[in-house]
């Protein structure tokens, strides 16, 4: 990139600057507006719109864009867009929005880069354009720590389902994941839940001390269970009873859901779940398991849950891990199934859940391949506002 970079600085080609701001870091590329090929990038701390202040927003910014685009070429910059996390383009006046064009033109002044108002989009938006194709319109699903599924038109999202954050929704994603594995462990602590190797994960995870978890400081007590012997095992999840699936998109009624991974479905639908007698974890042990796990969960913000996502996708052969794998697919397919998708149109995926080798990648593959709707994966936004902003230079020319 570097060698590219110094044979445009001979060149006199215009340049755009694509920026990914996220809630945990923000990154910048340059690229030739041509070709959107990448030239130069730069990274800094966390860019979310509503979250972090403006005058840290606007340092941040111009850290990553400073380090992105070199002093010598940035008079060639001739349009900038930025996805950012807390806003969004569909409505002018919204504070997130404000935020993100306020520091992003002082974080620009400040670079003494002049190349017209900045384009300003959600990270969602920007994520959807950085299909091939840079598409304008169909649906965009994030799976991170948070979970969103939103309707694009005309580049602009016109339609949300959840993302409503850890205390409301953010349904299927790594926290939630999170979060199902600690009260799945504290259900079989307390007796109410079938065994699992989460509660061995999930304390070690958290620091309890080795001599109660199950079996005691070698661990490895617990049995991984059939999902034949366990329904729904993934009991601290738990919904309310499945409802009957609706029909997918343009096609035939799917029948009847099954009981969800961490539905507690109907009673009459639940099989017993097995007995802790085989497993050597005295009442004494677990009610310690208990003092111990609590105090560390309730230490911590609770989005940080999201942390013990991948202990459920390394515990999959057990049948509660796997429960609950299969509930947070449930729960992302029911949040693009009610964005009333039409067959065959895109959905554009991104987030840690749903790339390549992700947990949650096959299973969401498999519910939406079956409603008729094919999937484009993208790491990040960076292309997206690359797209974007040689968009918004060609409608200036």
């Amino acid at each position: 990139m570097g060698n590219e970079l110094n044979q445009e600085r001979q060149g006199d080609s215009s340049l755009v600057v694509g920026l990914d701001a996220g809630g945990t870091r923000t990154r910048a590329v340059l690229a030739t507006a041509a070709d959107g090929r990448p030239l130069g990038e730069g990274a800094a701390g966390p860019g979310n719109a509503l979250t972090v202040p403006v005058p840290q927003l606007t340092e941040h910014l111009a850290e990553a864009v400073g380090q992105a685009v070199p002093e010598s070429v940035r008079g060639r910059v001739v349009a900038v867009a930025g996805g950012f996390a807390g806003a969004t383009d569909a409505v002018a006046d919204e504070p997130g929005r404000r935020n993100a064009l306020a520091a992003l033109t002082a974080a620009l002044r400040r670079l003494g880069i002049d190349a017209g108002p900045p384009v300003i989009s959600s990270d969602i938006e920007a994520a959807f354009a950085a299909a091939p194709g840079a598409p304008a319109d169909g649906l965009a699903l994030v799976a991170g720590t948070g979970a969103v599924a939103m309707r694009i038109t005309g580049r602009r999202g016109t339609a949300t389902v959840d993302g409503d954050g850890w205390l409301l929704g953010d349904d299927g994603s790594g926290f939630w994941i999170g979060r199902a594995a600690v009260r799945a462990a504290l259900r079989m602590a307390d007796g109410r839940g079938a065994p699992t190797v989460l509660a061995e994960l999930v304390g070690r995870e958290l620091g309890v001390p080795g001599d109660v978890l199950p079996g005691g400081a070698s661990g490895g007590a617990v049995r991984r269970l059939s999902p034949d012997v366990v329904q729904g095992g993934a009991e601290g999840a738990s919904r309310e009873a499945r409802r009957e699936a609706a029909p997918p998109a343009g096609g035939q009624p799917a029948g009847p859901a099954r009981t969800g991974a961490a539905g507690t479905g109907s009673p009459v639908d639940r099989r017993p779940l097995p007995p802790h007698d085989d497993t050597p974890w005295s009442r004494l042990h677990r009610e310690a398991y208990r003092r111990h796990l609590l105090p560390a969960v309730m230490a911590e913000p609770p989005v940080r849950l999201a942390r013990l996502a991948p202990l459920v996708a390394e515990a999959a052969g057990d049948a509660v891990a796997l429960a609950i794998l299969d509930e947070a697919a449930d729960q992302l397919t029911e949040a693009v199934r009610a964005l009333d998708p039409r067959p065959g149109e895109r959905v554009v995926t991104t987030g840690g859940l749903l790339g390549p080798g992700g947990p949650l990648t096959p299973r969401l593959e498999a519910r939406l391949q079956a409603l008729g709707l094919p999937l484009d994966w993208v790491p990040d936004g960076r292309r997206g506002a690359v797209a974007l902003a040689r968009l918004a230079h060609q409608g200036r020319t």
